[in-house]
């Protein structure tokens, strides 16, 4: 069994407010990644801001499928207990995804969901950065062994849930994982899978739709 938490706690201080609520080709950000989160799995753990729970939860329960809404916390890692806690133990494979990607794929869930039933205990997608790369002294770094990570992470659900046992910190889940000494794998992500971070984004997220 396969259930995704999506993360969408986020209050959105770069972007200048809740980009979760934004509007893209007519569709809010979070809506249109829960639509794909939820295609791919058996339920769905919409974690929100703790303000905005009764009101998702009834906006989104004409939405389809098995949809739970719950409060998120203070920080990321956080917010991703909070979801945990709603997924059945029964779950097999939980991915993590952040609302803040709208445009990931199915393939890209299919991609890191098979990484995990062939054996993995995580797997992450990436794309091959295509800028050249400085480090904050100067340093020129070799773009050729760098990778950037997105989501939606597919983890074993038993490590998982161990990976957030305490009260660790991290910017994802994988390396979350991988500070227990768990190998994550990577497979192919996709370019157009841009987090909605600053205002810009909304436009050329509304691009890739075009294209």
């Amino acid at each position: 069994m396969i259930w995704t938490v999506l993360v969408a706690a986020g209050s959105g201080t770069r972007f200048g407010g809740a980009k979760q609520h934004a509007q893209i080709a007519g569709q809010r950000v979070l809506e249109r990644s829960l639509a794909t989160a939820a295609a791919v799995s058996h339920g769905v753990v919409v974690v929100v801001l703790s303000a905005d729970v009764e009101g998702e939860s009834e906006r989104l329960a004409g939405f389809g499928g098995n949809i739970v809404v719950v409060a998120g916390g203070a920080s990321r890692a956080a917010s991703v207990r909070c979801g945990l806690v709603a997924v059945p133990q029964r779950a097999e494979i939980i991915c993590v995804h952040d609302a803040a990607r709208p445009l990931a794929e199915e393939a890209v869930f299919h991609r890191v969901i098979t990484a995990v039933a062939e054996g993995a205990v995580g797997a992450v997608p990436v794309v091959s950065p295509t800028d050249t790369i400085r480090s904050v002294n100067g340093t020129v770094l070799d773009r050729s062994i760098l990778k950037a990570v997105q989501t939606p992470q597919a983890f074993r659900a038993a490590e998982l849930r161990e990976a957030h046992a305490g009260a660790a910190e991290a910017t994802d889940d994988a390396s979350l994982l991988e500070a227990l000494g768990h190998e994550v794998v990577m497979v192919d992500g996709h370019r157009r899978n841009i987090k909605i971070t600053h205002l810009d984004d909304l436009v050329a997220a509304e691009a890739w739709l075009a294209t």
